[in-house]
């Protein structure tokens, strides 16, 4: 099993532990994301370690390199003026160099490939990161949410609301009662008001109606005359 299995298997066993315990969610997740950069920073600074033994390994093979082509350049000086024993001493020395040039050469090339492997670890921890940050943003809000969501129904169970609902209720039929009462209180005010001046503009037609009734049945006048009239007839005259 790979190291990034490993830590998506520990990341996953965290989520379950705090869906199914009583752990705080956002620290729990907090605390993996700081553990993945902890084990990042470890990371970079082993490929920093390995990039520098490459590197010194590298200038190692050159040196080496150098120091084989400088002997093989002697022995060739050393044929040019006869020396042909000191030539061939010159000789012996490149090979031991070359060897030595060669197994490092090696050495180069196993480093070279072990630090690409540990970048390319790096560069997939680094997003792994990045896609963790994602999700412990995307936990952490569903917890709260679930968690406010607990609480609010932790209230309403505590909550008593049948004698609240019933005393609601009960308020409102009082208010109910007083609005009627005072309903009522307003008509027969209002109907009393109402019932005098529908006396007073009933008498005015009867009469109004009275004084047409007169002028048409009665030829010549008017109420008044008519009431003149009516009260002559009943005065006596002077000497009877």
């Amino acid at each position: 099993m790979g190291l990034f299995d490993r830590l998506w298997r520990v990341i996953r066993a965290n989520i379950n532990s705090l869906i199914s315990g009583a752990e705080d969610p956002e620290k729990i997740l907090e605390q993996t994301v700081m553990d993945m950069q902890s084990d990042l920073v470890q990371m970079r600074q082993g490929v920093a370690q390995a990039i520098a033994t490459q590197k010194r390994t590298e200038r190692e093979y050159e040196r080496t390199q150098s120091t084989a082509d400088e002997w093989y350049r002697r022995a060739g000086l050393a044929l040019q003026k006869g020396q042909e024993h000191l030539a061939k001493e010159a000789l012996t020395r490149r090979k031991s160099y070359n060897e030595t040039a060669t197994a490092m050469k090696t050495q180069v090339e196993q480093q070279s490939e072990v630090v690409e492997r540990l970048k390319q670890n790096m560069r997939q921890l680094e997003n792994k990161i990045t896609e963790a940050r994602a999700k412990k943003n995307m936990y952490v809000a569903r917890a709260r949410s679930a968690q406010a969501s607990e609480k609010l129904q932790d209230m309403l169970g505590n909550m008593k609301t049948g004698s609240a609902m019933g005393a609601f209720e009960r308020m409102e039929e009082k208010v109910m009662q007083l609005e009627a009462k005072s309903q009522a209180i307003a008509e027969l005010g209002t109907d009393d008001l109402e019932k005098k001046f529908v006396s007073l503009e009933g008498g005015n037609d009867i009469d109004a109606e009275l004084e047409a009734m007169k002028a048409q049945m009665l030829p010549g006048g008017s109420s008044k005359a008519i009431t003149e009239e009516s009260s002559a007839e009943k005065k006596p005259e002077i000497g009877e």
